[in-house]
Protein backbone atom coordinates (compact mmCIF):
# COMPACT_ATOMS: atom_id res chain seq x y z
CA UNK A 1 0.00 0.00 0.00
CA UNK A 2 2.98 2.33 -0.66
CA UNK A 3 1.53 6.02 -1.84
CA UNK A 4 2.46 6.61 -5.39
CA UNK A 5 5.00 9.35 -5.63
CA UNK A 6 2.86 11.24 -7.46
CA UNK A 7 -0.15 11.22 -5.02
CA UNK A 8 2.33 12.22 -2.57
CA UNK A 9 3.99 15.58 -4.43
CA UNK A 10 0.35 16.32 -6.26
CA UNK A 11 -1.09 16.91 -2.29
CA UNK A 12 2.34 18.96 -2.01
CA UNK A 13 1.34 21.18 -4.37
CA UNK A 14 -2.17 21.81 -3.29
CA UNK A 15 -1.00 22.22 0.37
CA UNK A 16 1.70 24.53 0.06
CA UNK A 17 1.74 25.76 -3.40
CA UNK A 18 4.98 24.19 -4.59
CA UNK A 19 6.63 25.61 -7.92
CA UNK A 20 6.55 23.60 -11.00
CA UNK A 21 7.97 20.19 -10.14
CA UNK A 22 10.59 18.93 -12.87
CA UNK A 23 10.06 15.06 -13.22
CA UNK A 24 12.86 13.06 -14.12
CA UNK A 25 10.89 9.83 -14.01
CA UNK A 26 7.13 8.84 -14.13
CA UNK A 27 4.90 7.05 -16.24
CA UNK A 28 1.46 8.63 -17.82
CA UNK A 29 -0.25 6.77 -14.56
CA UNK A 30 1.84 9.05 -12.20
CA UNK A 31 1.06 12.04 -13.93
CA UNK A 32 -2.85 11.16 -14.71
CA UNK A 33 -2.95 10.71 -10.48
CA UNK A 34 -1.12 13.67 -10.09
CA UNK A 35 -4.00 16.17 -11.98
CA UNK A 36 -6.60 14.09 -9.69
CA UNK A 37 -4.93 14.61 -6.62
CA UNK A 38 -4.47 18.89 -7.74
CA UNK A 39 -8.01 19.13 -9.32
CA UNK A 40 -9.87 17.01 -6.43
CA UNK A 41 -8.94 17.88 -3.44
CA UNK A 42 -9.25 20.72 -1.68
CA UNK A 43 -7.59 22.80 1.20
CA UNK A 44 -8.36 24.65 4.45
CA UNK A 45 -5.35 25.32 6.45
CA UNK A 46 -5.29 26.96 10.21
CA UNK A 47 -9.42 27.48 10.25
CA UNK A 48 -9.99 28.47 13.95
CA UNK A 49 -11.95 26.08 15.92
CA UNK A 50 -11.42 27.51 19.48
CA UNK A 51 -9.42 30.16 21.81
CA UNK A 52 -8.82 29.51 25.64
CA UNK A 53 -5.30 30.91 27.55
CA UNK A 54 -4.64 32.92 25.04
CA UNK A 55 -4.25 30.61 22.49
CA UNK A 56 -5.97 29.82 19.13
CA UNK A 57 -6.77 26.32 18.51
CA UNK A 58 -6.62 25.82 14.54
CA UNK A 59 -7.18 22.46 12.34
CA UNK A 60 -6.29 21.81 8.84
CA UNK A 61 -9.14 20.28 6.32
CA UNK A 62 -8.04 18.34 3.33
CA UNK A 63 -11.39 16.86 1.33
CA UNK A 64 -12.45 15.86 -1.92
CA UNK A 65 -14.62 18.26 -3.79
CA UNK A 66 -18.38 17.27 -3.75
CA UNK A 67 -21.34 18.34 -2.20
CA UNK A 68 -22.16 14.91 -0.18
CA UNK A 69 -20.77 14.00 3.00
CA UNK A 70 -17.91 12.16 2.84
CA UNK A 71 -16.24 10.13 5.68
CA UNK A 72 -13.88 11.98 7.72
CA UNK A 73 -10.82 11.25 9.95
CA UNK A 74 -9.73 13.50 13.04
CA UNK A 75 -5.84 13.22 13.29
CA UNK A 76 -3.99 14.69 16.77
CA UNK A 77 -0.13 14.81 16.19
CA UNK A 78 1.64 13.00 18.94
CA UNK A 79 4.83 14.26 21.34
CA UNK A 80 4.15 13.68 24.45
CA UNK A 81 1.72 16.33 25.04
CA UNK A 82 4.91 18.31 25.31
CA UNK A 83 5.83 18.81 21.75
CA UNK A 84 4.91 18.28 17.93
CA UNK A 85 2.54 20.28 16.26
CA UNK A 86 0.07 19.70 13.88
CA UNK A 87 2.58 20.46 10.75
CA UNK A 88 3.69 16.78 10.93
CA UNK A 89 -0.20 15.85 10.56
CA UNK A 90 -0.40 16.43 6.93
CA UNK A 91 2.05 13.75 6.12
CA UNK A 92 0.53 11.59 8.23
CA UNK A 93 -2.70 12.04 6.79
CA UNK A 94 -1.68 11.09 3.00
CA UNK A 95 -2.75 7.26 3.79
CA UNK A 96 -5.84 7.95 4.16
CA UNK A 97 -5.92 11.50 1.62
CA UNK A 98 -5.42 8.36 -0.86
CA UNK A 99 -8.31 5.98 0.41
CA UNK A 100 -10.68 9.47 0.02
CA UNK A 101 -10.94 10.50 3.41
CA UNK A 102 -11.74 13.63 4.69
CA UNK A 103 -8.82 14.68 7.33
CA UNK A 104 -9.18 17.11 9.99
CA UNK A 105 -5.41 17.50 11.38
CA UNK A 106 -5.86 19.32 14.86
CA UNK A 107 -3.73 21.47 16.56
CA UNK A 108 -4.07 21.68 20.71
CA UNK A 109 -2.48 22.88 23.41
CA UNK A 110 0.67 21.91 24.77
CA UNK A 111 2.13 21.22 28.08
CA UNK A 112 3.83 24.96 27.84
CA UNK A 113 0.90 26.68 27.22
CA UNK A 114 -1.48 25.05 29.62
CA UNK A 115 -1.17 22.03 31.96
CA UNK A 116 -4.06 18.95 31.80
CA UNK A 117 -6.47 18.24 30.98
CA UNK A 118 -6.03 21.62 28.37
CA UNK A 119 -5.30 19.14 25.57
CA UNK A 120 -7.89 16.99 25.87
CA UNK A 121 -10.82 19.97 26.04
CA UNK A 122 -9.07 21.33 23.37
CA UNK A 123 -9.51 17.55 21.13
CA UNK A 124 -13.21 17.46 22.39
CA UNK A 125 -13.93 21.22 21.00
CA UNK A 126 -12.57 19.91 17.73
CA UNK A 127 -14.64 16.96 17.48
CA UNK A 128 -17.51 19.74 18.47
CA UNK A 129 -16.90 21.93 16.48
CA UNK A 130 -16.51 19.31 13.70
CA UNK A 131 -20.33 18.65 14.35
CA UNK A 132 -21.51 22.26 14.45
CA UNK A 133 -19.26 22.29 10.61
CA UNK A 134 -20.39 19.13 9.24
CA UNK A 135 -22.82 20.60 6.69
CA UNK A 136 -20.36 23.24 5.51
CA UNK A 137 -17.31 20.57 4.89
CA UNK A 138 -19.57 18.10 4.00
CA UNK A 139 -18.24 15.75 7.28
CA UNK A 140 -19.73 12.73 7.61
CA UNK A 141 -21.02 12.61 10.83
CA UNK A 142 -21.57 8.71 10.42
CA UNK A 143 -18.63 7.82 9.27
CA UNK A 144 -15.92 10.01 11.86
CA UNK A 145 -12.64 8.56 13.00
CA UNK A 146 -10.20 9.57 15.03
CA UNK A 147 -6.49 8.51 14.95
CA UNK A 148 -2.61 9.77 15.93
CA UNK A 149 0.13 8.21 17.40
CA UNK A 150 1.63 8.62 20.58
CA UNK A 151 -0.05 11.28 23.14
CA UNK A 152 -2.21 11.70 19.71
CA UNK A 153 -3.28 7.94 19.61
CA UNK A 154 -3.97 9.00 23.90
CA UNK A 155 -6.19 11.41 22.97
CA UNK A 156 -7.54 9.95 19.68
CA UNK A 157 -8.39 7.50 22.15
CA UNK A 158 -10.18 9.74 25.05
CA UNK A 159 -11.39 12.09 22.53
CA UNK A 160 -13.56 9.12 21.54
CA UNK A 161 -14.20 7.80 24.32
CA UNK A 162 -15.26 10.50 27.01
CA UNK A 163 -18.62 10.71 28.67
CA UNK A 164 -20.24 13.95 28.88
CA UNK A 165 -20.62 13.57 32.48
CA UNK A 166 -16.37 14.22 32.69
CA UNK A 167 -17.12 17.94 31.80
CA UNK A 168 -14.52 18.04 29.55
CA UNK A 169 -16.29 19.81 26.67
CA UNK A 170 -18.45 22.02 28.88
CA UNK A 171 -16.28 24.95 27.31
CA UNK A 172 -16.88 24.42 24.04
CA UNK A 173 -17.68 27.22 21.91
CA UNK A 174 -21.50 27.19 21.43
CA UNK A 175 -21.92 24.34 23.75
CA UNK A 176 -25.04 24.19 26.11
CA UNK A 177 -26.76 27.38 25.39
CA UNK A 178 -23.49 29.65 25.08
CA UNK A 179 -22.19 31.30 22.13
CA UNK A 180 -24.48 30.36 18.98
CA UNK A 181 -27.44 28.13 20.74
CA UNK A 182 -29.39 28.67 17.88
CA UNK A 183 -27.41 25.99 16.42
CA UNK A 184 -29.14 23.38 18.50
CA UNK A 185 -28.86 20.13 18.39
CA UNK A 186 -25.27 20.04 17.03
CA UNK A 187 -24.43 22.09 20.22
CA UNK A 188 -25.81 19.75 22.45
CA UNK A 189 -25.83 16.60 20.68
CA UNK A 190 -23.89 13.94 22.08
CA UNK A 191 -20.61 13.42 20.16
CA UNK A 192 -20.03 10.54 18.97
CA UNK A 193 -17.12 8.46 16.98
CA UNK A 194 -17.29 5.68 14.49
CA UNK A 195 -13.95 3.95 14.90
CA UNK A 196 -10.91 4.42 16.81
CA UNK A 197 -7.13 4.11 15.08
CA UNK A 198 -4.59 4.43 17.78
CA UNK A 199 -1.00 4.15 17.16
CA UNK A 200 0.92 3.05 20.35
CA UNK A 201 -1.19 5.87 22.51
CA UNK A 202 -0.80 5.71 26.32
CA UNK A 203 -3.99 4.43 27.75
CA UNK A 204 -3.60 4.74 31.51
CA UNK A 205 -1.67 8.11 32.35
CA UNK A 206 -1.61 7.42 36.10
CA UNK A 207 0.50 4.31 35.66
CA UNK A 208 3.05 6.53 33.95
CA UNK A 209 3.49 8.94 36.47
CA UNK A 210 4.43 6.27 39.21
CA UNK A 211 6.77 4.88 36.60
CA UNK A 212 10.89 5.71 37.36
CA UNK A 213 12.30 8.94 35.40
CA UNK A 214 12.33 8.12 31.76
CA UNK A 215 11.02 9.74 28.75
CA UNK A 216 7.53 8.62 29.29
CA UNK A 217 7.58 9.79 33.13
CA UNK A 218 9.27 12.66 32.07
CA UNK A 219 6.55 13.70 29.08
CA UNK A 220 3.52 12.78 31.66
CA UNK A 221 4.91 14.74 34.75
CA UNK A 222 5.67 17.79 32.40
CA UNK A 223 1.89 17.57 31.13
CA UNK A 224 0.10 17.34 34.76
CA UNK A 225 3.23 19.37 36.81
CA UNK A 226 2.31 20.04 40.07
CA UNK A 227 -1.33 20.28 40.68
CA UNK A 228 -2.50 18.99 43.55
CA UNK A 229 -5.21 17.13 42.10
CA UNK A 230 -2.15 15.53 39.71
CA UNK A 231 -3.80 12.22 40.19
CA UNK A 232 -7.28 12.86 39.91
CA UNK A 233 -6.73 14.22 36.78
CA UNK A 234 -4.47 11.63 35.14
CA UNK A 235 -7.37 8.85 36.06
CA UNK A 236 -9.51 12.05 34.69
CA UNK A 237 -7.86 11.88 31.25
CA UNK A 238 -6.82 8.21 31.11
CA UNK A 239 -8.61 6.24 28.50
CA UNK A 240 -8.86 3.03 30.54
CA UNK A 241 -11.19 5.26 33.02
CA UNK A 242 -13.41 4.99 30.26
CA UNK A 243 -13.63 1.50 28.60
CA UNK A 244 -17.17 0.35 28.57
CA UNK A 245 -19.84 -1.49 26.29
CA UNK A 246 -21.39 0.72 23.61
CA UNK A 247 -17.65 2.09 22.62
CA UNK A 248 -16.80 2.52 19.29
CA UNK A 249 -14.56 -0.35 17.16
CA UNK A 250 -11.02 0.20 18.49
CA UNK A 251 -7.65 -1.15 16.47
CA UNK A 252 -4.51 -0.47 18.07
CA UNK A 253 -0.77 -0.38 16.89
CA UNK A 254 1.64 -0.96 19.25
CA UNK A 255 5.35 -2.57 19.32
CA UNK A 256 6.39 -4.84 22.29
CA UNK A 257 9.36 -3.50 22.37
CA UNK A 258 8.70 0.03 22.96
CA UNK A 259 10.65 2.18 25.62
CA UNK A 260 8.71 5.28 25.61
CA UNK A 261 5.30 4.36 25.93
CA UNK A 262 5.00 0.34 27.54
CA UNK A 263 3.58 -2.43 25.25
CA UNK A 264 1.53 -3.21 28.89
CA UNK A 265 -0.90 -0.24 28.19
CA UNK A 266 -1.82 -2.23 25.08
CA UNK A 267 -2.34 -5.29 26.14
CA UNK A 268 -4.18 -4.17 29.13
CA UNK A 269 -6.83 -1.95 26.53
CA UNK A 270 -6.81 -4.65 24.50
CA UNK A 271 -7.99 -6.63 27.55
CA UNK A 272 -10.61 -4.33 29.06
CA UNK A 273 -12.58 -4.27 25.48
CA UNK A 274 -12.80 -7.70 24.97
CA UNK A 275 -14.74 -7.41 28.87
CA UNK A 276 -16.56 -4.64 27.82
CA UNK A 277 -17.90 -6.64 24.09
CA UNK A 278 -16.49 -4.02 22.25
CA UNK A 279 -14.99 -4.54 18.85
CA UNK A 280 -11.42 -4.60 18.79
CA UNK A 281 -8.20 -5.51 17.40
CA UNK A 282 -4.29 -4.95 18.82
CA UNK A 283 -1.67 -5.22 15.67
CA UNK A 284 1.02 -6.48 17.92
CA UNK A 285 4.45 -5.61 15.81
CA UNK A 286 7.10 -7.87 17.48
CA UNK A 287 10.35 -5.90 18.56
CA UNK A 288 9.17 -2.92 17.57
CA UNK A 289 10.23 0.74 18.96
CA UNK A 290 8.26 3.65 19.46
CA UNK A 291 6.98 3.93 16.00
CA UNK A 292 9.90 3.69 13.47
CA UNK A 293 8.67 0.72 11.87
CA UNK A 294 9.70 -0.92 8.66
CA UNK A 295 8.62 -0.33 5.19
CA UNK A 296 7.28 -3.86 5.42
CA UNK A 297 5.76 -3.49 8.55
CA UNK A 298 3.93 0.11 7.58
CA UNK A 299 2.53 -1.60 4.55
CA UNK A 300 1.00 -4.42 6.83
CA UNK A 301 -0.35 -1.94 8.90
CA UNK A 302 -2.53 -0.05 6.80
CA UNK A 303 -3.59 -2.75 4.76
CA UNK A 304 -5.21 -4.14 8.83
CA UNK A 305 -6.54 -0.52 8.45
CA UNK A 306 -8.47 -0.81 5.37
CA UNK A 307 -9.64 -3.96 6.71
CA UNK A 308 -10.86 -3.01 9.98
CA UNK A 309 -12.32 -0.04 8.11
CA UNK A 310 -13.98 -2.39 5.86
CA UNK A 311 -15.52 -4.76 8.10
CA UNK A 312 -17.07 -2.03 10.23
CA UNK A 313 -18.32 -0.25 6.97
CA UNK A 314 -16.48 3.19 7.18
CA UNK A 315 -14.58 4.62 4.71
CA UNK A 316 -15.74 5.69 1.17
CA UNK A 317 -17.04 2.81 -0.92
CA UNK A 318 -13.86 2.44 -3.27
CA UNK A 319 -11.52 1.99 -0.57
CA UNK A 320 -13.93 -0.75 0.66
Amino acid sequence: MKLKLASVIGLLVVLFGAPDVVWAQGTDADYDRFVQVRNTYRINLNVPYRRASNWEGTLDIIRPRGETPNPTLVYFHGGGWTGGSKDGGLIASLPYVEMGWTVVNVAYRLADVSLAPAAVEDTRCALRWIYRNAEEYNFDLEKLVLTGNSAGGHLSLITGMLTEEAGLDLGCPGDRGTGESRRAPKNLAPLKVAGIINWYGITDVADLIKRPSGPSGNYTQQWLGAQDNREEIAKRVSPLTYVRPGLPPVLTIHGDADPTVPYEHAVRLHAALESAGVPHRLITVPGGKHGGFSDDETVMIYAAIRDFLSEHNLGPASSN
